[in-house]
C-alpha cells in the first residue's frame, strides 16, 4: 500500500507515469491547444468575431425568453384575477335578479288587487330630470360669520 506522499509524488512526476497515461496527457494537450480561443483568434479573426457575435446573440435570446416568460406569467395572473372578478360579478347579478323577483312576488302577494301591479322592465322606467340646484340664500351680516354647510341627504 502506498503512502499519501508516495501517491502524490507518483502523480506529480511524469517519469514515473505509465506509458498509457503519458499518451493520454499528450492527447489532452493536443486537444486543449487546438481549441484554445487565442490560437483561433490569431489564425482566423473573422471566425473568432463570428463566435463572439453568435455567443452574444444566444445570450440576448436567452434573456429575452426569460423576460417574455416573466411577462406571460404576469399577464396570466392578471387574467386570472379579472376572471375571478367576472365570476363574482355574475354571481352578484344573479343574486340581484333573484332578490328583485322575490320582492316582486312579495308585493304581488301583499296587494289586494294583484292585477294592478305591472311587472318591471327597462322600457317602462320613468327617468326624472335632475333636481335644480338650490339658489344660495342671502343671510344677514350677523349670521355671515357662522359657516353653514348643507347636510347630506339621508342624514
Amino acid at each position: 500500500m502506498l503512502s499519501p506522499a508516495a501517491l502524490v509524488a507518483s502523480v506529480a512526476s511524469p517519469s514515473r507515469q505509465s506509458p498509457g497515461s503519458r499518451q493520454e496527457s499528450r492527447s489532452l494537450r493536443l486537444i486543449e491547444g487546438s481549441l484554445s480561443a487565442r490560437r483561433i483568434e490569431r489564425q482566423s479573426p473573422w471566425l473568432a468575431g463570428l463566435h463572439r457575435i453568435s455567443s452574444g446573440a444566444l445570450a440576448g435570446l436567452g434573456l429575452s425568453v426569460i423576460a417574455l416568460s416573466a411577462l406571460t406569467l404576469h399577464w396570466q395572473n392578471q387574467w386570472g384575477h379579472s376572471y375571478s372578478e367576472l365570476e363574482t360579478a355574475k354571481a352578484l347579478e344573479h343574486r340581484l335578479q333573484e332578490s328583485s323577483a322575490l320582492l316582486e312576488q312579495h308585493h304581488l302577494g301583499a296587494m289586494r288587487k294583484p292585477g294592478e301591479l305591472v311587472p318591471t322592465s327597462s322600457t317602462k322606467l320613468i327617468h326624472l330630470p335632475e333636481p335644480q340646484a338650490l339658489a344660495p340664500t342671502t343671510t344677514s351680516p350677523v349670521f355671515a360669520v357662522i359657516q353653514q354647510q348643507q347636510i347630506p341627504a339621508g342624514y
